[in-house]
């Protein structure tokens, strides 16, 4: 999010005013297996490459202070989107004169062919992003390279490579498009929702081909976008899917997708135009955007997990689980399908340092403790299960939770509600300053079956929700005190069975 007008200047600017200036730590929030700065604020993925072994991340961040501001490309790398090091500034905000140029959101692409011209020893790294430029209010497209493998990057001396003389036009998305052997970027005019889709056959002179936009979802401008190829699962058919985010408006903070084709030239939606898709369920997140290059084609995507009211420091900001995508051909129509990533779950009992798989739960109309699970503390876990309820009961777990005999001080509810075929969110008694509008978030979920399979990531302060194998996602924050770290199983106006519960200890991860 590049202003942030839109979300946090009109609705969190009095706390994140509040937060610059807490500067009390919070260790028992720092997330262990996702993403964080080592300090100082970060927002949206940029520049996501694989590249010599290494899974590049790129990110907005302010290199001096714990909130928006200075925006410039932070930089880290990893083998296993888990452990990250973290590497100094690759693209730092510049001065213009009397202009200070702010380095906003973009992409960054392996030009193995030198078609830019920039490469010297066959191949170099070429960053394509928005620079913010208060001073005269205009966005525009810029490039820089990079010999030294993405460490350090020069701008190119002929920027802007496209400048539309707009306050808002932002976050070129870029890859090399091989049926017209051309580089495709997809950018957008946010308060206009649309999308714009250059050609170029070498990074600097770009040709508009098309646009797209005043579909789906309107209420808010449209950021971030990109432009990906995806295979419908058990099939051989490949889509094409159009990803904005969008926050502000009555569904705050929001990405939607459209499905459809593209020729080379424009995007074709195959749903009616007022169609709205939902990337994610929850509140927190954005800006997600796919890794470029990655072996075999795998299709991979991280987004910025917004900052919630509670301050967080000496850092402020996450990404979320890195996500595989695909395509399920449903009742409904083709749909998104996204999970953590097989590069992590291949290796997930490795990374765990304590795993406990508890016998099946049966439950009727009351609460267990799951007695076994309070060997793993710290609110650091992945737990996997699957859950059958009776046609009116409402199941699911109660997590990091502390009683005080009968009574509750702190619990986060991720539970089925069987009549409604609705699985929700609840962070009524979830413990720090949370947005109010948002403390119980649901999924409607697809058919009329009563068994559902879970997929839980809490990692401190962030919390991820996957149903049916990627068939929906909700992400969240919670800020649990450092007592609240029960796991409860429960069942109310009915019957329920919860099986194959399995949960993986995260808490020795980083170390």
């Amino acid at each position: 999010m590049k202003k942030l007008c839109l979300y946090f200047f009109s609705v969190l600017v009095s706390q994140i005013l509040f937060a610059q200036n807490d500067t009390t730590p919070t260790p028992q929030w720092r997330p262990l297996y996702h993403f964080t700065p080592a300090k100082n604020w970060t927002n949206d993925p940029n520049g996501l490459l694989y590249l010599n072994g290494k899974y590049q991340l790129y990110n907005q961040q302010n290199p001096f202070e714990n909130f928006w501001g200075h925006m410039s490309w932070g930089h880290a790398t990893s083998t296993d989107l888990i452990h990250w090091k973290h590497l100094p500034v690759a693209i730092p905000e510049g001065i213009n004169g009397d202009d200070t140029v702010w380095r906003f959101s973009g992409s960054a692409v392996w030009d193995k062919n030198n078609t830019s011209g920039f490469c010297k020893n066959g191949g170099c790294v070429v960053a394509i992003y928005t620079a913010h430029q208060p001073h005269i209010q205009r966005e525009s497209q810029y490039i820089a390279y990079s010999n030294d493998g993405g460490m350090t990057f020069t701008n190119y001396e002929k920027n802007p490579v496209i400048d539309l003389h707009k306050l808002d036009f932002r976050d070129p998305n870029v890859f090399w498009y091989k049926p017209g052997k051309f580089w495709l970027m997809t950018v957008v005019i946010p308060d206009e929702h649309k999308v714009r889709f250059y050609s170029s056959p070498d990074l600097k002179a770009w040709t508009l081909l098309s646009e797209f936009g005043l579909q789906g979802y309107t209420g808010a401008n449209w950021e971030c976008p990109f432009l990906i190829q995806l295979p419908v699962e058990g099939t051989n058919t490949k889509k094409w899917v159009l990803v904005t985010s969008a926050a502000g408006g009555e569904r705050g903070v929001f990405e939607q997708y459209f499905v459809g084709d593209f020729n080379g030239k424009e995007f074709i939606n195959d749903n009616p135009p007022d169609k709205i898709l939902t990337l994610d369920y929850g509140d927190t997140y954005y800006a997600a955007i796919p890794w470029n290059d990655v072996p075999g084609n795998k299709k991979i995507y991280i987004g910025w997990m917004i900052p919630n009211d509670q301050a967080t420091y000496p850092w402020r900001g996450q990404m979320s689980i890195a996500r595989d995508l695909s395509l399920r051909q449903t009742k409904e129509g083709i749909r998104l399908i996204q999970k953590p990533t097989s590069v992590i779950t291949k290796n997930l009992d490795k990374l765990s340092q304590n795993i406990i798989a508890l016998p099946d739960v049966k439950l009727n109309n009351e609460e267990i403790n799951l007695d076994k699970a309070h060997k793993i503390k710290g609110n650091s876990y992945w737990l996997d299960a699957e859950l059958s309820a009776g046609p009116n009961t409402i199941a699911g777990f109660k997590i990091a939770q502390q009683k005080d005999g009968n009574n509750i001080l702190a619990e986060t509810v991720i539970a089925y509600d069987a009549a409604k075929h609705q699985l929700y969110v609840d962070r009524t008694k979830s413990g720090g300053k949370l947005n109010g509008h948002a403390l119980k978030r649901t999924i409607n979920i697809a058919g009329n079956s009563n068994r559902i399979k879970l997929t839980i990531l809490l990692d401190k302060s962030s919390l991820e929700v996957f149903v049916n194998d990627g068939e929906a996602a909700l992400t969240t924050y919670i800020f649990p005190g450092e007592a609240a770290d029960n796991i409860a199983a429960f069942a109310s106006s009915g019957k329920a069975e919860i099986k194959n519960v399995k949960i993986r200890d995260m808490s020795l991860v980083a170390q």
